[in-house]
């Protein structure tokens, strides 16, 4: 026997409204997406709430001369015997370029290739790497 026509017909609507919900959920899913890289954005362009500078990528290919950064960081742990953390050498080193202390990328830039640096130093045994302090490396003197 063949259902009534209210039945299909309340089966074809049932249907319709399904698929109505799966697009809009996907619409919803694509929505989130969207303000998350929004967010994203926005982050690179503010910072602290007020609108500052976009963070560049600082590349230190051309600020030191080939064994410079070395030679400063030799420098900075001859004058301190107890040994200098990552944060204090990459200090040093702006002062010692005159560069801008205050600027947190270049200072956290820098401090990246001192561990670079130092790792393969310490690696040929010309530095001692010592333990860590507050999630820094000491970097305890020449070998």
């Amino acid at each position: 026997m063949a259902d009534p026509q209210i039945v299909n017909t309340l089966r074809n609507k049932r249907d319709q409204i399904e698929r109505a919900i799966k697009a809009y959920e996907k619409q919803i899913t694509d929505a989130r997406a969207d303000l998350s890289h929004i967010n994203a954005t926005l982050r690179l362009f503010e910072v602290g709430g007020e609108r500052t500078q976009f963070p560049v990528h600082m590349g230190l290919a051309r600020l030191f001369e080939r064994g410079e950064l070395f030679g400063l960081c030799k420098t900075a742990l001859e004058t301190a015997p107890e040994g200098l953390d990552t944060r204090q050498l990459a200090l040093s080193i702006i002062q010692a370029k005159g560069l801008n202390e205050t600027d947190k990328v270049l200072r956290q830039a820098v401090a990246y290739s001192i561990v670079n640096v130092m790792r393969r130093q310490a690696a040929r045994g010309s530095v001692l790497a010592g333990q860590k302090r507050k999630g820094v490396r000491v970097w305890n003197g020449l070998a």
